[in-house]
């Protein structure tokens, strides 16, 4: 786990390139404290950084950016490939010698056997730049969940790449200006998706994508699209043989990750998929798994008695902190820094305070991410099916509906709908009302799903950045996946949006600004493609959800052990911070403050602050998202 930068100026400028990348490389320390190294070409103005966080072959074999023996190929690489020993071998067979044991050895030997479709043979998670001299091309490389971060900026001749924005900054002449795009894609979603980012020309590496730059232009390709497999003939087979190859494939998936020369922990819950990636591991290992968890005075927040719980059963060596409001606000207080980009997902507090922990005693830590989004583990899908369903099956719906007083409006779909729909179990009318308008002018899954998740809506943000969100970004996706079942599309997508540009955004920036690898054991190629191609009643049956996980898991741990309703890993900031909340509000939301900045409209947003003042909690997580970009702005727009 590393942190990597690089430059290509194809305007010949390579004034200080030496200094400016050192500068670049060495703002992302934190990802990298045991090494750096750095490569410049003034020939073809090239320099590439590296920031190593060493793992795999400590020695100065592992040193980067790493050349091949002919000096004619370069790489700066951040992750790890988990079957390198196996890559490793084929190449020995084909007359390739190792100076090291290192993955990127493997990787850079890789790519000059077969070239870029080495990657198909990568099982792991990667951000990787490789400067082929012979061609004048440079390769930017993403894994295919998007686990690792991989930022570029292209503007008049200039290519910057970096694993965090804020390396791209140390470039005298990146510009800082804001793409309201961007903007208002976080507003609406609470994170940004890629390819998108909060700076004009800047963009975000898609995942299961590489870009190809060479001679002043970039390419993107892609290689890779959990799609393809949701569209591939389903698995044939029983219960019976489906359980137990899943179970073969997880154990020897997650049994990949605890590859390593420093020592492997693991986060536990007490939840269903990191007590199932706690139980396949502790079965096979002959010492205790360290195993840490954080915990909350607030019991509907809390599942530390839980994690405790099972760790007791399985054996593990266990670690728990219970923290409270006092270590949540300086997090927030720094929040601007982990997340160097507006991002407004809170959970990334607790994910700060767990890798803070188990940094005390490994240097790797194994999280359970992305089995919500493979094996249906989010309960809204089922919520927004039977929506769906119901918009779908009730007679047509006039216009004349979308000019009802909100009154009239409640009531008739409290008739047609009723509790089927959560969002209407909201006390805040004037945003019920908005939402329900906005699903019925549009009735496709899309826009259902878009509605469903989003926090201010696009006629809002119009009304509050004055700028009109052109499209729905899920849709063409949607389009692709319509003839599969409802679920399975909104896990598609889940896959490809949410969990690469929040889920693993979150925990990827949390460890990593202690220092510590973040390995997720569900986000194997192997398991996420039989994942997709699994029929739905494998993963969602009678109310059921995760049905086949949990069939595994009760193998290892008793069903009454994991019977309680499922909580999100979040902390209880609303609940902890009314009055820090009303003085940040008051800093940062203050509309001389707004007016002059000139982004949003100080009326509009003092006006939502009026209903919060007078008690009106459903806005806050409106508010919250203007906080953290106000709090971004003043910390990296200087």
């Amino acid at each position: 786990m590393c942190g990597i930068a690089g430059i290509w100026d194809f305007n010949g400028k390579n004034e200080n390139m030496e200094n400016t990348i050192k500068s670049m490389t060495n703002t992302l320390a934190h990802r990298g404290p045991d090494d750096a190294g750095f490569y410049t070409n003034v020939k073809n103005n090239i320099a590439l950084g590296h920031r190593r966080l060493s793992i795999i072959d400590l020695s100065t074999h592992g040193h980067q950016p790493m050349s091949n023996d002919n000096k004619n190929i370069w790489i700066t690489y951040n992750g790890e490939i988990y079957n390198f020993i196996e890559i490793k071998k084929e190449l020995e067979s084909l007359g390739y010698a190792f100076k090291s044991h290192s993955d990127t050895e493997v990787i850079l030997k890789s790519y000059e056997e077969w070239g870029l479709s080495s990657v198909h043979k990568f099982r792991g998670m990667f951000a990787l730049a490789i400067w082929d001299s012979a061609k004048k091309t440079l390769f930017l490389l993403r894994d295919r969940a998007g686990v690792k971060p991989l930022y570029y900026y292209f503007n008049k001749g200039l290519v910057l790449f970096a694993s965090e924005l804020k390396a791209l900054h140390k470039h005298p002449r990146f510009k800082k200006e804001i793409n309201y795009e961007g903007l208002n894609l976080f507003l609406q979603l609470g994170y940004i998706p890629a390819p998108h980012t909060i700076f004009k020309n800047t963009h975000k590496v898609n995942s299961g994508h590489y870009l190809k730059i060479h001679n002043g232009k970039i390419q993107e390709e892609k290689y890779w699209d959990i799609n393809d497999f949701y569209l591939t003939k389903p698995i044939q087979k029983n219960e019976a043989e489906i359980e137990n190859e899943l179970e073969r494939i997880l154990t020897e998936s997650f049994s990949l990750r605890l590859i390593s020369d420093v020592p492997v922990g693991v986060f536990l819950s007490g939840g269903i998929d990191s007590t199932l990636v706690t139980a396949l591991l502790q079965k096979k290992s002959i010492n205790p798994l360290k195993t840490f968890t954080i915990g909350f005075k607030e019991k509907n927040y809390d599942e530390a008695p839980y994690a405790k719980a099972i760790s007791k059963h399985l054996g593990t060596d266990h670690y728990e902190l219970y923290c409270g409001s006092k270590e949540s606000l300086n997090i927030i207080k720094n929040f601007s820094e982990i997340y160097d980009e507006p991002f407004g997902d809170s959970s990334g507090i607790p994910n700060f305070l767990v890798s803070n922990l188990a940094r005390r005693k490994v240097k790797v830590a194994l999280s359970a991410d992305g089995a919500d989004e493979l094996f249906c583990g989010y309960t809204y899908y089922n919520k927004i099916e039977k929506l769906w369903n119901k918009i779908q099956n009730s007679t047509p719906l006039s216009l004349k509906i979308l000019s009802m007083s909100p009154k009239a409006l409640i009531s008739f779909l409290g008739k047609n709908i009723g509790s089927m729909w959560p969002m209407l179990k909201q006390k805040n009318i004037i945003d019920k009302t908005e939402k329900i308008k906005q699903i019925l002018k549009d009735r496709s899954l899309s826009n259902v799903f878009l509605t469903s998740n989003s926090f201010w809506l696009s006629s809002q943000i119009k009304n509050l950045t004055a700028k009109q969100i052109k499209n729905n970004i899920f849709s063409s996706d949607f389009k692709k996946l319509q003839d599969l079942d409802v679920i399975s599309q909104m896990q598609a997508i889940d896959f490809k949006y949410y969990l690469s540009s929040d889920i693993l955004t979150k925990v990827d920036r949390a460890a990593m600004a202690v220092s510590l690898e973040n390995r997720d054991p569900f986000l194997d190629q192997n398991i996420i493609e039989y994942a997709a191609k699994l029929p739905i009643h494998f993963k969602y049956r009678d109310g059921v959800n995760k049905y086949i996980l949990k069939k595994i898991l009760y193998k290892y741990v008793p069903k009454k052990m994991m019977e309680r309703p499922k909580q999100g890993f979040a902390v209880p900031i609303f609940e902890w911070f009314k009055k820090d909340l009303y003085l940040l509000f008051k800093e940062y939301l203050e509309k001389n403050r707004l007016e002059r900045e000139g982004i949003f409209n100080a009326e509009y947003v003092c006006k939502n602050l009026e209903q919060y003042y007078k008690g009106n909690v459903n806005n806050i997580n409106k508010l919250w998202l203007l906080l953290v970009f106000q709090m971004w702005r003043e910390k990296w727009m200087k």
